[in-house]
Formats: C-alpha cells, sequence, structure tokens
C-alpha cells in the first residue's frame, strides 16, 4: 500500500506544480483530474474488498455453515464509516456550497446523514416474526 501512496503523492506533487505553472484559471480543471484519479483508486480498492468478502461468503455457504451475525457489524466498522464519511465532509461541504450556496450545504450533510443512517440500519433486521420452520430465505443468508 505504501508504493500506492508514494504513486498518489506524486501524482498530488504533479498537480500542484502544473497549477504553479498554468494559473488559477486551471484549478477547477486540475483539481477534478486529480479527484478523478483517487476516485479511480478508491473504486479499485473497493472492487477487490468486495470481491474478497463475495468469495467469503461463497466459501461459507459452500461449507454450509452461517457467518455470525456479528462478524460483519462490528463497532470497528462503523466507527471507521463515521470517521471517514466526516473527513469527506469537508470537500463536500465545500463543492456544495460553491455550486449551490447554503442549500447545497443542507443537501449535502442531508446526503452524509443519509449515508451514515443507513450504514447504521443495515444490520438491523425488521419484521421478523420468528423462525418459519427452520427454512430460511435466500434474504436471510
Amino acid at each position: 500500500m505504501e508504493a500506492r501512496d508514494a504513486e498518489l503523492k506524486k501524482e498530488l506533487d504533479a498537480t500542484l506544480h502544473a497549477r504553479r505553472e498554468l494559473g488559477e484559471e486551471y484549478e477547477s480543471a486540475l483539481v477534478d483530474s486529480f479527484l478523478g484519479k483517487v476516485e479511480q483508486r478508491l473504486d479499485g480498492t473497493i472492487d477487490r474488498r468486495m470481491r474478497r468478502h463475495m468469495a467469503e461468503q461463497q466459501m461459507v455457504v459452500a461449507r454450509g455453515s452461517r457467518a455470525p451475525d456479528n462478524a460483519v457489524d462490528s463497532w470497528g466498522e462503523r466507527f471507521g464509516f463515521a470517521v471517514v464519511s466526516l473527513i469527506l465532509a469537508i470537500p463536500l461541504s465545500a463543492i456544495g456550497v460553491v455550486n449551490a450556496d447554503l442549500p447545497g450545504l443542507f443537501i449535502t450533510w442531508a446526503g452524509i446523514v443519509g449515508v451514515n443512517g443507513v450504514h447504521a440500519m443495515r444490520g438491523m433486521r425488521f419484521g421478523r416474526r420468528g423462525d418459519r420452520g427452520g427454512r430460511k430465505s435466500e434474504w436471510d443468508e
């Protein structure tokens, strides 16, 4: 991971150097380009994690056992998600204010709160009326 961090740091240095050479009129395009590269890196990381998670789930199903209910939803995961969302809230708030003033800020924060709410609620099971004779639906897995 450190090699990729060094690569991203070089990209940031190149973007800042280009900004100094080209001036403020190209700042928006340079920032968009750099954020696109960061987004690609995040997408790649998320894809790898999702593939690994899906493979682990397939292994659990193939073995005929179920993963513990608390294995996926740990306190550390929820805390980490909240911290990352608050860190990302800073640039997202700035973008919202720049593009749509105060309503943009409210919409941005409504989205942040919504994403965190969905993440917090995803482990809860609503409307369960007990066991259905030992038979589980494919949604319970």
